[in-house]
C-alpha cells in the first residue's frame, strides 16, 4: 500500500511540475527586450518582422517597436507584448527587426518618446501601428486588433508604418 501511495504522490508531483514548466514556458514568451539586430531579418532568417518606420519628426528621444499576438486578449494590453526593440530616434526613416515566436497573426505598435522621459506626452510623442489604421482623439490611439493584425510567415515579413503626431 505504501508503494502505491508513493507512486501516486510521485505521479501527481510530476504532473504538477510539468504544468508549472508549461506555464513558465508560456509566460516566457512575453516581455522580451531585444536589441535591433537587423541580421535576424536577413534573407533566409526568421520568423521575424522587418518594420520600416517612416515619418519620424526629429532625432531626439527613443523609438520603441513592440510586437503583440494579433488577438483581442493581447493587443495593446499591459504586459502582453511579445518583444520590444528600442533605439535612439533618427528623423526620417528607421528600420527595425522584431523576431516573432512562429508564423502566425501579430500586431506591431511603434512609439516615439520624443523627450525620452518614458511617459506618453500626447502633445509631443508620436505613434504608429501595423496596417496604418486611423488614430485620433476618439479612439485614443488604440484601434482594434482586427485593424492592426497581419500574418507573418516562417521567414521575414516586411511591413511599413507611418508615424502620426497630434
Amino acid at each position: 500500500m505504501t508503494r502505491s501511495v508513493s507512486a501516486v504522490k510521485i505521479a501527481a508531483f510530476s504532473l504538477a511540475a510539468g504544468g508549472l514548466a508549461m506555464s513558465v514556458s508560456a509566460a516566457a514568451q512575453y516581455n522580451q527586450v531585444l536589441g535591433n539586430n537587423l541580421a535576424k531579418c536577413a534573407p533566409g532568417a526568421g520568423p521575424a518582422v522587418k518594420v520600416t518606420v517612416n515619418g519620424i519628426k526629429q532625432s531626439s528621444g527613443k523609438i520603441r517597436v513592440q510586437s503583440y499576438n494579433g488577438t483581442k486578449a493581447d493587443w495593446l494590453e499591459k504586459g502582453r507584448w511579445l518583444a520590444r526593440v528600442e533605439a535612439p530616434a533618427k528623423s526620417g526613416t528607421m528600420v527595425f527587426c522584431v523576431p516573432v515566436p512562429s508564423s502566425g497573426t501579430y500586431g506591431i505598435a511603434v512609439r516615439h518618446d520624443v523627450n525620452g522621459n518614458g511617459k506618453t506626452d500626447i502633445r509631443e510623442d508620436g505613434g504608429a501601428m501595423s496596417n496604418n489604421p486611423s488614430i485620433n482623439i476618439f479612439n485614443l490611439g488604440k484601434p482594434s486588433y482586427q485593424k492592426t493584425a497581419f500574418n507573418a510567415g516562417s521567414g521575414v515579413t516586411s511591413i511599413s508604418v507611418t508615424m502620426k503626431y497630434f
